[in-house]
């Protein structure tokens, strides 16, 4: 057994987990000198950092690893993909090359290298190692680091799917580039597939022929690949530029007002609308095989991360990145993806990064000020969003985060004084304005402006009259009050019936009924919620008080008992505590504060 595994499972086996926490690495570490470099450590350290998704730190580890055992093909591997998941994409390539010379047909070292080849116009090269990348398996450790759970055989025909076009496509740009876009267009079309495929076949065959400049054969594949997925802003694009060259740009501008109207408010279909309108005739969105294959690594890591293989997408972004720095969508993407692994110091650098030319860079504000705010720094966020707006006053995503931030941070009537101005600049509120309405209700409820709140509310069920979270915060809010019993009790009852398994709703319902004194029912409800939520403080608490309503006192003492220790907050904590000290009775006849489902707002 080789020693890095052999480690691994004795430590394993020990019970190390225990230890990385005070192993954890930090950022900008000085290399330790040979003498200094030990393999328990350096294992643990990179091990918990690559559970942490910590890429650049596992590979600092990793390379100390590599001073004891260099000739360790796993710990080669390792680094190779903590590398390259944490940008680090030309030492990635290096190790690449140590691999492939002990392991010919490694797949996704060959991956890697046909990568490189393409984007120093090695184009044979890349075909050669596309080769090889397809004959080779899905190596396990490379399966382990990039998606752990590939468990299942449709998991893993998953990851072979997108591997098996990825490659393909690749090696058809790598044709291209050899000068022969009809021979790398046979390419693409031999492939068989399932029908997803289509769309990435058609979208690659019509960019190539329009990148070698024929037209004809562009046109009619670009068409296809609008056609068989029109909702795609990369496929429209591509068309719109073809379009604008060889059809007129008015005709253009014409066929893609229904485009425009439906998603006139994406900022990239504004600036293409905006050029075309000028006048002006679009080149080509892919000119060069380096910006082709950053478009086929951009486009599939999209589906790898539909997939749920977060990690397999991040070595795809990076990737493309390198071959195509100025790639306008897969920067975005990428910090978009350090947002869904709740990264947001990775996110912010990437958001920040986004030239002030480019037709993103208002999004690209909005999301560093909501990533600031992830990051535990609201004042920040706030202070950039209100630069932000006082440049860009009719920016309703922009307003609307300011909005999302004050009500997360508790800033009740300021964030009702934004979502009004979000408002403002509905020209004609309809059915998709609700979120607006209902989040600004939740704000003056929550300022006690409660006729203002009420009104808020029934404007959200105006605009949609079966939402939900809505109907539970109207309906609860009533029943809270004494007013509109009959009519607050049938709304909650509505939302569960939408939501059968949302625990908020449910602890809503059975909240209800203890109120109106219904504390049989009460219980029947909240024990369902419980279930649903059982480290929520607030339906524990709630569980606790029907509990003793109906008699059942030591019942009641264990979930005020739970509710203390699920760290509820301060002003809940100090009657709980003194419900498990006196009993319900002396606390006072009032109800604990209730849930409205705060953590369910829209907008």
């Amino acid at each position: 057994m080789k020693l890095f595994r052999a480690l691994s499972s004795a430590l394993l086996l020990a019970g190390c987990a225990t230890l990385f926490g005070a192993l954890r690495p930090t950022p900008g570490l000085a290399q330790p000198s040979d003498s200094e470099i030990t393999l328990p450590g350096s294992y643990l350290a990179a091990r918990f950092a690559t559970v942490q998704r910590e890429s650049e730190i596992a590979a600092f580890y990793l390379r100390n690893l590599l001073k004891l055992d260099r000739g360790n093909e796993e710990i080669i591997e390792r680094t190779m993909l903590a590398s390259l998941l944490g940008g680090q994409v030309d030492d990635a390539m290096k190790y690449a090359d140590k691999i492939v010379k002990v392991d010919r047909t490694h797949r996704f070292a060959r991956f890697l290298l046909s990568v490189r080849a393409i984007k120093r116009g090695q184009y044979q090269t890349a075909r050669t190692n596309l080769s090889l990348a397809v004959s080779g398996p899905i190596d396990d450790v490379t399966a382990m680091l990039l998606a752990p759970w590939l468990a299942s055989a449709t998991q893993r025909t998953g990851v072979d799917l997108v591997d098996r076009l990825s490659t393909t496509l690749l090696a058809a740009w790598a044709t291209y580039g050899s000068g022969n876009p009809k021979t790398g267009v046979e390419l693409i079309d031999r492939l068989q597939g399932p029908v997803w495929y289509g769309q990435f076949k058609d979208l690659h065959a019509g960019l190539i022929l329009d990148a070698a400049g024929l037209k004809k054969e562009a046109g009619v594949r670009l068409e296809s690949a609008v056609k068989s997925e029109p909702l795609t802003v990369r496929a429209v694009d591509a068309h719109v530029r073809w379009s604008s060259r060889n059809v007129g740009t008015a005709a253009t501008l014409e066929s893609y007002q229904e485009f425009d109207r439906r998603y006139s408010g994406d900022p990239l279909v504004k600036y293409m609308m905006g050029e075309l309108k000028s006048g002006k005739a679009m080149p080509p969105l892919v000119r060069t095989p380096q910006e082709g294959a950053a478009e086929v690594l951009f486009g599939l890591a999209g589906v790898l991360s539909r997939q749920g293989l977060e990690d397999y997408a991040l070595a795809y972004l990076q990737l493309a990145i390198w071959l195509n720095p100025d790639h306008p969508m897969a920067s975005m993407s990428l910090a978009g993806l350090y947002e869904l692994m709740q990264q947001p110091a990775k996110a912010i650098e990437l958001f920040a990064s986004v030239p002030a030319s480019s037709p993103l860079k208002g999004d690209a504000e909005v999301r560093l000020a909501v990533n600031l705010d992830a990051a535990d720094n609201a004042t920040e966020a706030l202070r950039h969003l209100n630069k932000f707006i006082a440049s860009h006053p009719q920016d309703l995503d922009a307003i609307v985060a300011m909005g999302r931030i004050q009500n997360n941070r508790k800033m009740f009537a300021e964030c009702a004084v934004t979502y009004s101005k979000a408002i403002a600049l509905l020209p004609s509120p309809g059915a998709g304005s609700w979120p607006l309405f209902y989040s600004r209700g939740i704000c003056n409820e929550r300022s006690k402006n409660w006729p203002q709140a009420e009104a808020d509310f029934k404007k959200a069920l105006e605009l949609n009259p079966e939402q939900p979270h809505v109907l539970n915060y109207l309906g609860y809010s009533w029943v809270d009050q004494g007013i509109n019993l009959d009519k607050g009790l049938d709304m909650i009852r509505r939302a569960v019936n939408l939501r059968p398994d949302d625990g908020a709703i449910i602890d809503s319902l059975g909240w209800a009924y203890y109120r109106m004194g219904r504390y049989d029912e009460a219980v029947a409800e909240l024990e369902r919620a419980v279930m649903r939520m059982p480290t929520d403080p607030v339906v524990n608490d709630h569980l606790g008080d029907a509990y003793w309503k109906v008699g059942r006192r030591l019942e009641a003492g264990f979930q005020w008992n739970h509710a203390r220790d699920l760290k509820p907050e301060p002003d809940q904590l100090e009657k709980i505590v003194r419900k498990i000290d006196k009993g319900l009775d002396a606390v006072e006849p009032a109800a604990p504060p209730v849930r409205k489902a705060e953590d369910q707002k829209g907008g």
